[in-house]
């Protein structure tokens, strides 16, 4: 049966009418409003209930997204600190033993640099790795991979097998160490905020492993069995590897951006460019070479400041946690100066931290004091804590993304060439041209920096 237009006005009641004017509706005429009352019969929830029920939806939805996005970013990055916190608590690990490896082997101080040799190995082996199987093999699988040759190392060098066995194990090492800073260096370098925080949070973790390890190290060496100290290596280094297995789970590393909200650049041709093209760029070698030189430094003071204090200043084996205090002060420096890097600038405020360390070397050099000698190697590496960071930060803005595994590789070299020379040196003129070598290399360190170019390089 039809209705006719006026029975249908007619039906219109003057509540209805008012709840047409509650809801926002534009006054309309009666044939209207009639049909405005018989959509509200047909649907009970009016249209502007289900707009503000969707977008309350849409709300809940988005802000539980944002939820595990930032969850899943703070595992990322947790697992990513415990890789290095392993990589600094292995680089803290060679000074106080060091004197006991040449007691209980009965080597001299060039047989036993033999090990950071073997180390430069298996970092240049896994800087070259690491250019070429990156985009093949991916960040998830490569990461396990070094945390797996990190695990196998410790596993031979627990039991203090006979020299040779001993040092072929570094090349273990330092392809693990090799591998993972680099794809460490490589994600954080690829976050679009606070980056620059990140980097420094991240090197921060290497200095709180280099920190802890010469406290268990130093014990260990004045123990029989010594070499036990890479059981808690090994220890370390087996949770590293649960850890970056179920976080990561092998994905690429696009993959694992997009689970915490981040959605994949667009990579360029020159980004993704194969290892010729990127070591055509001339700012590669030598934010490389900084690189090299700056970890040297680093690993140098922490590989030999213990033997040093013994041989020169005529500390007993305590002097080991002098190392600690060194790697104290790299961990403090990468997060407590992180407000006087923003305030200076960048590119200014390295020369600072350069001209700092290089007077307090030369207290350490002429001050015949043991405390007041390991006091200033504590400051020394506040003021050297902060470079390495600024340095990748540099990386990340000025050359191909690529180019990040290759000079973080030839960062991890330098940890072992420079120690190596030190100890030749040291084998033929004694440990006290250990201040006067590390002066010398610091003085590099603005010629390079004057050297980095401001603006990002890319290949044609």
């Amino acid at each position: 049966m039809s209705l006719s237009t006026n029975s249908i006005d007619a039906a219109v009641t003057a509540s209805d009418r008012e709840s047409v004017k509650t809801l926002g509706v534009p006054s309309l005429p009666a044939t209207n409003t009639a049909e405005f009352i018989m959509m509200k019969n047909l649907n009970p929830s009016p249209a502007v209930g289900v707009g503000s029920a969707s977008r309350n939806n849409d709300s809940a939805s988005h802000n539980s997204s944002a939820g595990n996005h930032v969850l899943r970013a703070r595992l990322q990055l947790g697992a990513i600190y415990w890789s290095m916190f392993l990589a600094g608590w292995n680089d803290g690990t060679s000074g106080p033993l060091i004197p006991r490896m040449q007691r209980v082997y009965d080597v001299s101080f060039l047989i036993v640099s033999l090990v950071f040799v073997i180390s430069s190995v298996g970092f240049i082996s896994g800087a070259a790795l690491n250019m070429h199987w990156t985009d093949k093999v991916g960040f998830g699988r490569l990461l396990v991979l070094g945390a797996a040759c990190q695990v196998a190392a410790y596993s031979i060098q627990a039991p203090a097998p006979p020299f040779p066995v001993f040092a072929a194990s570094f090349f273990l090492n330092g392809l693990a160490l090799s591998i993972q800073n680099a794809q460490a260096n490589a994600y954080v370098a690829s976050l679009r905020v606070n980056s620059e925080m990140y980097m420094g949070m991240l090197h921060a973790s290497y200095g709180a492993g280099a920190l802890c390890s010469p406290l268990v190290a130093t014990r260990f060496a004045q123990l029989d069995h010594w070499s036990f100290h890479y059981l808690a290596s090994l220890g370390i280094a087996v949770i590293n590897i649960i850890i970056l297995t179920l976080t990561f789970r092998f994905r690429m590393l696009d993959e694992s951006l997009a689970l915490i909200g981040q959605a994949p650049g667009d990579t360029s041709t020159s980004d993704r460019s194969n290892f010729r093209q990127i070591l055509s760029l001339k700012s590669v070698h030598i934010l490389g070479f900084f690189a090299l030189m700056y970890v040297g430094v680093e690993v140098t003071i922490g590989g030999w400041i213990t033997t040093y204090l013994i041989d020169v200043r005529g500390a007993g084996p305590s002097a080991g946690y002098t190392t600690s205090g060194f790697f104290a002060g790299i961990m403090v420096g990468r997060l407590a100066l992180l407000w006087l890097n923003k305030k200076i600038g960048e590119r200014r405020v390295l020369y600072l931290y350069v001209a700092l360390a290089m007077g307090l070397e030369f207290i350490v050099w002429f001050v015949p004091s043991f405390i007041g000698g390991a006091v200033a190697v504590s400051l020394v590496g506040l003021f050297l804590g902060p470079m390495y960071p600024l340095i990748m930060n540099a990386v990340g803005r000025t050359v191909p993304s690529g180019s990040i595994g290759w000079i973080a590789g030839l960062g991890q070299t330098g940890s072992a060439i420079l120690p190596f020379v030190t100890g030749a040196i040291a084998s033929k003129t004694g440990i006290r041209t250990l201040q006067p070598l590390l002066i010398s290399l610091m003085a590099m360190f603005p010629v390079l920096w004057a050297l980095v170019p401001n603006s990002p390089q890319r290949i044609d």
